[in-house]
């Protein structure tokens, strides 16, 4: 082993974890011993920590070039995991590769090589072709949530990235649902499982059923929204057209929400998670998109708009809700045409709406996008101090910050908004003219 217990503690110290749980305490163990790793357990359960640490013990700081990489099925889940790997604090390099931003900067932070890379097929296979990911020492893969990065559309990369992995001796693939048969490609050797699926996760998951007296849902949500007030809620849609013409309805009935879906740039996906994230939003409807790699602390409510087409997904978008150690609530909408899923074993409890739709409270958080990131040498305590000096704000007025390579968003309290826009205007930040106006 690489890596000393104190070291291991110092990580965890830094994502605020007083001790492993069960799951990673054995998926430690079992990283570091003969064979390929299948880790199966329920979402919010700890899973990026449980793979990340045998990762790590496996890896030298005295090696140079690549020695790990993680292979994900979407770019939010790269991000997310590229921020728990630099919250540990390991002391290793590590450079993120998806589509939906510039190939030219990640070319240049491939120039020297760091010992830890995440990414999508896609960019990671192209990354590879172009010779800018040297292949030839990295001895560790994960495939995290392997079972949608092996679906048909991923797989001619899939065997392509591992079939370049020539030196490759450990394997580790996680998920969260179990039913799956890995492709020959992957190449597991003595394989060991350990499975967390507990089920434990739906104890903490209440399951609820509304009905709609018409096809056309989106009264019902409505008056579903108004109920639950400004508690934080994610509204499932089967459909991008979907997803936009819910969110754009509920804007004319008076609901603040977000909208998020595949075809959105990445820095329209970022500014929608921001808003959701800070309270700037309550309300985030999306598609299936958002049910993996979706790091949203506290979502009190999953919304199914539009029934799950399987059960996987059904799973998937009710792991965003009751993480960890905390509970949370699933609604399904139903029209007089539909049934419950026959995957749907237990009766939902029927919530029968208030005859009275009251709007909830607006939001008390505003986000703000600043033209300027960590590629400018920009970090939230930057970001504190040009408010609280520049704008005049107490800190308490200041609420979740985000920084991006090229830009931020920040979220102070709707009052401030105006004022603080006024004082800011024509100042710089850390000597550079930058814009700072009302996130789109």
């Amino acid at each position: 082993m690489l890596m000393n217990p104190g070291t291991i503690e110092q990580m965890l110290s830094h994502l605020k974890i007083d001790e492993m749980n069960v799951l990673q305490t054995a998926a430690l163990e079992a990283g570091q011993e003969e064979g390929d790793l299948v880790l199966l357990s329920d979402t919010g359960s700890g899973k990026t920590v449980a793979f990340l640490l045998p990762v790590l013990a496996l890896m030298d700081d005295q090696t140079a070039g690549t020695q790990a990489m993680v292979i994900v099925p979407s770019r939010e889940l790269a991000i997310q995991i590229e921020q728990v790997f630099k919250t540990m604090g390991t002391g290793f390099k590590v450079t993120c590769c998806y589509g939906g931003h510039l190939r030219e900067t990640e070319e240049n932070n491939l120039i020297e090589a760091p010992a830890f890379i995440i990414g999508t097929p896609g960019r990671l296979a192209d990354h590879i072709r172009r010779n800018n990911i040297h292949t030839g020492r990295i001895k560790t893969l994960v495939l995290d949530e392997f079972d949608k990065s092996l679906e048909s559309g991923f797989q001619e990369e899939m065997s392509f990235i591992i079939g370049s992995l020539k030196s490759l001796n450990k394997r580790i693939l996680t998920s969260a649902t179990a039913a799956l048969e890995i492709p020959d490609f992957v190449g597991l050797q003595s394989v060991r499982t350990l499975d967390f699926l507990s089920g434990e996760k739906t104890e903490r998951l209440a399951l609820q059923q509304v009905s709609s007296p018409d096809n056309d849902k989106i009264d019902t949500l409505f008056r579903l929204i108004c109920m639950i007030g400004d508690r934080s809620a994610v509204v499932f849609c089967n459909h991008r057209e979907s997803v936009e013409r819910t969110s754009a309805l509920l804007k004319e009935k008076g609901i603040i929400n977000v909208f998020y879906h595949g075809a959105l740039e990445q820095p329209e996906r970022d500014s929608a998670l921001a808003k959701f994230r800070n309270g700037s939003s309550n309300v985030l409807v999306t598609t299936d998109l958002a049910s993996r790699g979706l790091d949203v602390p506290n979502i009190r409510y999953i919304i199914h708009y539009h029934l799950p087409p399987t059960e996987e997904v059904f799973i998937h978008r009710n792991g965003r809700t009751a993480r960890m150690d905390a509970s949370g609530t699933a609604i399904l909408i139903l029209s007089p045409e539909e049934k419950l899923p026959a995957y749907i074993h237990e009766q939902p409890e029927q919530i029968n709406l208030p005859a009275k739709a009251i709007l909830p409270a607006k939001p008390k958080w505003t986000t703000l996008f600043i033209s300027a990131g960590k590629k400018d040498k920009v970090n939230k305590v930057d970001i504190v101090g040009f408010f609280t000096n520049r704008g005049q704000l107490k800190k308490e007025d200041i609420g979740l910050i985000e920084v991006k390579d090229f830009f931020s968003f920040v979220a102070i309290r709707k009052a401030n908004v105006s004022p603080v826009l006024q004082l800011i205007k024509d100042q710089k930040l850390k000597n550079k003219k930058v814009k700072i106006d009302v996130a789109k």
